[in-house]
């Protein structure tokens, strides 16, 4: 399902028009928006669904970000600002003035974040997974790790494919590939290569979302991968003292890609987080 056009331009005011992000619609009721990380597309965060679809309630709004997917490029600089104002643009459209949560993954954990600060007490609260906190060259990162590798099955990849696999994964073998293939790799030849250049030289919010308010009363989950070597684990402790009512895990046996890594520990906690919050809400 995607929302196509903003408003119309006129002769007067010469401006471009920012189309509205493409995004898949499952179920009905209280919205969920989900926010993939960067290069890739709303396909990361489709292994979640089954815990969705196994409670009621949930409207779930899978969001390609800005020249992600099938949404289209941002019409001005590429920056974290203009990320935030699209994906805001985006919720006020198709959200509206409802109480809604959001997840969001690696470079979609700051955009989840930026939602709290400008939305405040319409967001229920957060799952942020294997979130963003600090520039590179600034994070806390543990040594990288390799838990499984199967050579001929590397060998015989693409080797482009080969390369970005490798590059990320912490279990290098079929499962690890099987999960890669199917839920990483389709956004990664998707996105627009040139925009996501760009992006990396405004990468971050230029004001942490959190030094904006003080604290947010919403329920919030952060999972975090103890193998994870792109973010770390140890960075997203600091986001606790404005989320008090947040619960936070360190999954072992888990890289960046944590809720495919350990799947049904990330489904146990992303389920118990949606139950606190059905229970709030009802």
């Amino acid at each position: 399902m995607t929302e196509e056009t903003g408003p119309t331009e006129t002769a007067e005011t010469p401006k471009p028009v920012q189309q509205l992000l493409h995004h898949v619609e499952f179920g009905s009721g209280t919205p969920v928006v989900l926010l993939h990380g960067y290069t890739i597309d709303h396909r990361l965060l489709l292994p979640l669904e089954p815990v969705f679809a196994a409670r009621r309630g949930w409207r779930r709004l899978y969001v390609d970000l800005p020249g992600s997917g099938r949404s289209p490029r941002l019409t001005g600089p590429v920056t974290a600002e203009a990320m935030g104002e699209a994906v805001l643009r985006f919720v006020d459209k198709v959200v509206g003035d409802e109480p809604f949560a959001v997840v969001g993954i690696s470079y979609g954990g700051q955009l989840a974040r930026h939602l709290v600060a400008e939305r405040g007490p319409q967001v229920l609260g957060t799952a942020l997974i294997a979130p963003l906190v600090k520039p590179d060259g600034e994070r806390t990162l543990p040594e990288r790790q390799v838990r499984a590798r199967d050579e001929a099955l590397l060998a015989a990849l693409d080797p482009a494919d080969r390369e970005v696999f490798t590059s990320i994964a912490l279990y290098q073998d079929d499962a690890g590939w099987n999960a890669f293939r199917d839920h990483v790799l389709p956004g990664l030849r998707a996105h627009h290569r040139e925009d996501a250049a760009e992006l990396l030289k405004a990468f971050l919010l230029r004001q942490a979302p959190e030094s904006r308010f003080e604290a947010h009363e919403g329920t919030h989950l952060v999972v975090t991968g103890r193998q994870d070597h792109m973010v770390g684990w140890r960075d997203q402790l600091e986001l606790l003292d404005h989320y008090p009512r947040a619960t936070y895990a360190v999954v072992d046996g888990a890289g960046h890609n944590v809720h495919l890594d350990q799947p049904d520990t990330v489904h146990g906690l992303l389920g118990n987080w949606l139950d606190t919050l059905t229970a709030q809400r009802d």
